[in-house]
Protein backbone atom coordinates (compact mmCIF):
# COMPACT_ATOMS: atom_id res chain seq x y z
CA UNK A 1 0.00 0.00 0.00
CA UNK A 2 0.97 3.61 -0.72
CA UNK A 3 -0.81 6.62 0.70
CA UNK A 4 0.12 10.11 -1.62
CA UNK A 5 -0.70 13.78 -0.48
CA UNK A 6 -1.04 15.49 -3.73
CA UNK A 7 -1.45 19.02 -3.74
CA UNK A 8 -1.39 21.64 -6.27
CA UNK A 9 0.92 24.89 -4.84
CA UNK A 10 4.14 24.67 -2.76
CA UNK A 11 3.31 24.91 1.22
CA UNK A 12 6.20 27.56 2.79
CA UNK A 13 7.72 27.77 5.82
CA UNK A 14 4.70 28.78 8.73
CA UNK A 15 2.05 27.16 10.94
CA UNK A 16 0.66 25.33 8.29
CA UNK A 17 3.78 23.58 7.15
CA UNK A 18 4.29 22.76 10.46
CA UNK A 19 0.95 21.38 11.71
CA UNK A 20 1.04 19.32 8.38
CA UNK A 21 4.03 17.87 9.21
CA UNK A 22 3.60 17.12 12.80
CA UNK A 23 0.36 15.33 11.74
CA UNK A 24 1.57 13.32 8.84
CA UNK A 25 5.14 12.51 11.75
CA UNK A 26 2.17 11.39 13.96
CA UNK A 27 0.60 9.56 11.33
CA UNK A 28 3.72 7.40 10.30
CA UNK A 29 4.36 6.48 14.02
CA UNK A 30 0.76 5.37 14.75
CA UNK A 31 0.31 3.68 11.02
CA UNK A 32 3.43 1.79 11.72
CA UNK A 33 1.69 0.00 14.11
CA UNK A 34 -1.59 -0.83 12.30
CA UNK A 35 -0.13 -1.58 8.89
CA UNK A 36 -0.32 1.83 7.17
CA UNK A 37 3.17 3.49 5.70
CA UNK A 38 3.58 6.51 5.68
CA UNK A 39 2.32 9.62 3.84
CA UNK A 40 4.22 11.04 0.96
CA UNK A 41 3.55 14.20 -0.06
CA UNK A 42 3.63 15.37 -3.50
CA UNK A 43 3.46 18.94 -4.62
CA UNK A 44 2.43 20.29 -8.28
CA UNK A 45 2.15 22.96 -10.10
CA UNK A 46 0.87 23.87 -13.72
CA UNK A 47 0.22 27.32 -15.07
CA UNK A 48 -2.96 27.56 -16.97
CA UNK A 49 -5.56 27.06 -14.64
CA UNK A 50 -8.24 23.32 -13.62
CA UNK A 51 -6.60 21.58 -17.00
CA UNK A 52 -3.53 21.56 -16.61
CA UNK A 53 -3.78 21.26 -13.17
CA UNK A 54 -5.42 17.93 -14.10
CA UNK A 55 -2.40 16.76 -15.73
CA UNK A 56 -0.09 17.14 -13.61
CA UNK A 57 -2.06 15.51 -10.92
CA UNK A 58 -2.14 12.65 -13.15
CA UNK A 59 1.43 12.49 -13.77
CA UNK A 60 1.48 12.59 -10.05
CA UNK A 61 -0.96 9.42 -9.46
CA UNK A 62 0.75 6.01 -8.24
CA UNK A 63 -0.49 3.89 -11.03
CA UNK A 64 -3.99 2.17 -9.85
CA UNK A 65 -4.40 4.17 -6.86
CA UNK A 66 -8.03 5.24 -5.43
CA UNK A 67 -7.86 8.76 -6.10
CA UNK A 68 -9.65 10.49 -2.92
CA UNK A 69 -10.00 14.67 -3.81
CA UNK A 70 -10.72 17.05 -1.12
CA UNK A 71 -13.93 19.22 -2.67
CA UNK A 72 -16.47 20.97 -0.68
CA UNK A 73 -18.80 19.40 -2.83
CA UNK A 74 -17.38 15.96 -1.80
CA UNK A 75 -19.40 13.71 1.17
CA UNK A 76 -19.38 14.55 4.67
CA UNK A 77 -17.83 11.72 6.48
CA UNK A 78 -17.33 11.13 10.21
CA UNK A 79 -13.84 10.18 11.48
CA UNK A 80 -14.63 6.59 12.40
CA UNK A 81 -16.48 6.06 8.97
CA UNK A 82 -13.73 7.64 7.45
CA UNK A 83 -10.94 5.31 9.62
CA UNK A 84 -13.38 2.39 8.40
CA UNK A 85 -12.43 3.08 4.56
CA UNK A 86 -9.13 3.98 5.16
CA UNK A 87 -8.83 0.15 7.09
CA UNK A 88 -10.37 -1.38 4.26
CA UNK A 89 -7.94 0.34 1.53
CA UNK A 90 -5.28 -1.11 4.00
CA UNK A 91 -6.79 -4.74 4.17
CA UNK A 92 -7.20 -4.77 0.67
CA UNK A 93 -3.62 -3.57 -0.62
CA UNK A 94 -4.86 -0.39 -2.15
CA UNK A 95 -2.89 2.82 -3.20
CA UNK A 96 -4.58 5.40 -2.10
CA UNK A 97 -3.87 9.15 -3.48
CA UNK A 98 -5.86 12.20 -1.48
CA UNK A 99 -5.60 15.18 -3.84
CA UNK A 100 -6.26 18.81 -3.44
CA UNK A 101 -6.39 21.21 -6.10
CA UNK A 102 -5.58 25.06 -6.94
CA UNK A 103 -7.41 27.62 -5.99
CA UNK A 104 -9.98 27.24 -9.33
CA UNK A 105 -10.98 23.81 -7.80
CA UNK A 106 -10.76 21.16 -9.64
CA UNK A 107 -10.88 19.67 -13.24
CA UNK A 108 -14.41 18.48 -13.91
CA UNK A 109 -12.82 15.60 -15.64
CA UNK A 110 -10.61 14.81 -12.86
CA UNK A 111 -13.87 14.50 -10.36
CA UNK A 112 -15.30 12.23 -12.55
CA UNK A 113 -12.94 9.94 -12.53
CA UNK A 114 -12.53 10.17 -8.88
CA UNK A 115 -12.98 7.07 -6.17
CA UNK A 116 -14.56 9.34 -4.01
CA UNK A 117 -14.53 13.13 -2.87
CA UNK A 118 -14.70 14.33 0.42
CA UNK A 119 -15.81 17.78 1.89
CA UNK A 120 -14.73 18.98 5.10
CA UNK A 121 -18.14 21.20 5.44
CA UNK A 122 -19.97 23.22 2.67
CA UNK A 123 -17.92 26.31 2.69
CA UNK A 124 -14.56 26.87 0.91
CA UNK A 125 -11.62 26.67 2.90
CA UNK A 126 -8.53 27.71 1.90
CA UNK A 127 -5.98 25.56 0.41
CA UNK A 128 -3.31 25.21 3.18
CA UNK A 129 -5.66 24.51 5.98
CA UNK A 130 -7.21 21.44 3.48
CA UNK A 131 -3.59 20.10 3.61
CA UNK A 132 -3.87 20.74 7.85
CA UNK A 133 -7.39 19.40 8.06
CA UNK A 134 -6.81 16.40 5.68
CA UNK A 135 -3.27 15.49 7.83
CA UNK A 136 -4.92 15.39 10.88
CA UNK A 137 -7.85 13.45 9.84
CA UNK A 138 -5.55 10.87 8.45
CA UNK A 139 -4.17 10.99 12.10
CA UNK A 140 -7.03 10.50 14.05
CA UNK A 141 -7.85 7.87 11.51
CA UNK A 142 -4.70 5.70 12.42
CA UNK A 143 -5.40 6.27 15.72
CA UNK A 144 -9.07 4.90 15.76
CA UNK A 145 -7.73 1.89 13.72
CA UNK A 146 -5.63 1.58 16.55
CA UNK A 147 -7.91 1.69 19.24
CA UNK A 148 -6.12 5.06 20.89
CA UNK A 149 -8.47 7.68 22.93
CA UNK A 150 -7.30 10.79 20.93
CA UNK A 151 -10.83 10.21 19.05
CA UNK A 152 -13.48 10.48 21.73
CA UNK A 153 -17.21 10.06 20.62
Amino acid sequence: MKLQLIAVGRLRKGPERTLVDDYLDRFAKVGRGVGLPPVSMVEVEAKGGMGPEAAVIDRALAPGAAMVLCDERGKQMTSPDFAARIGDWRDGACDVAFVIGGADGLDAGLRARADLAIGFGTMVWPHMLVRVMLAEQLYRAASILAGSPYHRV
